[in-house]
């Protein structure tokens, strides 16, 4: 047997031998347009391989050995609604960190906050700050250090933080509240001391967030392509940053002008620093770095 596979151009049994026809690159745009209309994501065809990676786990739990048979199992064995999950958690990238734009988190304690404070005064609702594209959660329990640091440091207010993200895996992650001490480079030692629990036994070099902090945050899946979000229209505060860098600009602008529907007066919107231009909601002025203020 040649140690080289065939040249299915000069070979027209090949295909044949293989029980199948080789998949063409038609497949991946199906898979790439089918990715990109549900959840936004944009997969050119460079993207092949790291998608061919990130779905191995689940190639093996299925007996699929590559990724031509996995669209196989997509768009003729008409597995694709029953697929949706395993290939959101695979296609969407979680890069985190806890305090990362530390810029964002000072403007929080020292403005965002105490304006909706203020605003909630007298009302017994607490401040609501959502973290959009929470991944694994240093986001939102980054949010919820400050919250509860501001409490301590200028009195108790009510507050709560919604995380949400499309990918299941991470979300597992960061429900769990337990992270690596590599992981905990960006806190203050006084952060650490009074919002993390050190591990022992099994989770020796792991550290937890404290149950007060827990109790405060909820984790759910939500998909940003929706535009039709079951969440409240008056919230104080949302982060939504480094997420849009993967949409198209229509779906950037579709997306910011939903954002500001569920962004209290006065609320605001913090974005990653690379994605401040496609802030163009009439609603929305620039108050700092990739920070914006929803008008009164």
């Amino acid at each position: 047997m040649s140690p080289f596979p065939a040249d299915e151009a000069n070979d027209p049994d090949g295909p044949a031998r293989r029980g199948a026809p080789r998949r063409t690159a038609s497949d991946f745009a199906r898979f790439a347009a089918f990715v990109e209309a549900e959840i936004g994501v944009r997969l050119s065809d460079a993207k092949r391989t790291m998608v061919d990676g990130r779905l191995r786990r689940r190639m093996s739990q299925l007996g699929i050995s590559d990724l031509d048979g996995y669209f196989r199992h997509l768009f003729e064995d008409g597995a694709l609604d029953e697929e949706r999950t395993a290939i959101f958690d695979a296609v969407t990238t979680n890069k985190t960190d806890f305090f990362r734009e530390p810029a964002h988190f000072d403007h929080l304690m020292d403005v965002a906050a105490p304006a909706a404070i203020a605003r909630r005064s007298g009302t017994g609702q607490p401040v609501k700050v959502w973290s959009a594209a929470a991944s694994t959660g240093a986001e939102a329990w980054s949010i919820a250090m400050c919250l509860a640091s501001l409490a301590e440091r200028d009195g108790a207010f009510n507050w709560a933080v919604l995380a949400t993200d499309i990918n299941t895996e991470v979300l597992a992650v960061a429900r769990r509240a337990i992270y690596p001490e590599s992981m905990l480079g960006p806190l203050r030692p006084e952060d650490r001391r009074r919002w993390m629990m050190q591990g022992h036994g099994d989770l020796r070099g792991s550290w937890r967030i404290v149950p007060e902090l827990r109790r405060r945050v909820c984790f759910g899946q939500l998909n940003l392509m929706d535009f039709d979000f079951a969440i409240d229209t008056d919230i104080d505060v949302v982060f939504l940053r480094n997420v849009l860098i993967y949409f198209s600009a229509e779906d950037q602008t579709r997306l910011i002008d939903h954002i500001a529907l569920h962004l209290a007066a006065g609320g605001t919107l913090y974005l990653g620093h690379s994605e401040s231009m496609v802030a163009h909601c009439s609603d929305l002025r620039q108050v700092g770095p990739a920070t914006f203020v929803k008008a009164e």
